[in-house]
This record gives structure tokens, sequence and C-alpha cells, in this order.
């Protein structure tokens, strides 16, 4: 995320939002710790998917065109 080069966000310009706008960053930690699960061992089950979770929130976030689907549930975008 901070190197401005992860995969699901090729072509979108999201770096300066660190600065400009870092609320929408926070959304995008907050999505992304409220997805991920962990078994009993703290072996993360699902990275990629918590990943794609979080990423869809900026790339929606920077990009008119794009629907986040499935739309996030409540818990998901929960801030805490």
């Amino acid at each position: 995320m901070a190197s401005g080069t992860h995969y699901n966000l090729k072509g979108i310009e999201y770096i300066s939002l660190y600065g400009e706008e870092p609320s929408a960053i926070e959304q995008v930690f907050a999505i992304y710790a409220n997805v991920i699960e962990m078994d009993e061992n703290g072996v993360v089950l699902n990275d990629q998917y918590a990943q794609l979770r979080a990423t869809d929130y900026l790339k929606q976030y920077c990009t008119s065109n794009f629907v986040v689907n499935p739309p996030y549930e409540d818990w998901e975008i929960e801030l805490y």
C-alpha cells in the first residue's frame, strides 16, 4: 500500500491520499483489520481476500465508475 504498487490498485493514483486525505487510508486499514481472519495459532487464513476488500474501498474512492461487489457490510467498515 505505502509504496504505491499494490497489485489491486494498478493505475490508480492513491499515494497523495496519505497526506491529503488520511481518513481514506484509515478506512482501508480498518476494513483490512475487520476482515482478516486468523486461526487459534495466529495463522492468517484470508489475507488476499482481506486485501481485496480493503483495496476495493480505495479503488471505489478514487475511481467514479468502480463499484464494490458485494457491497460492504456494516461490520467491515466499522472504525474502532
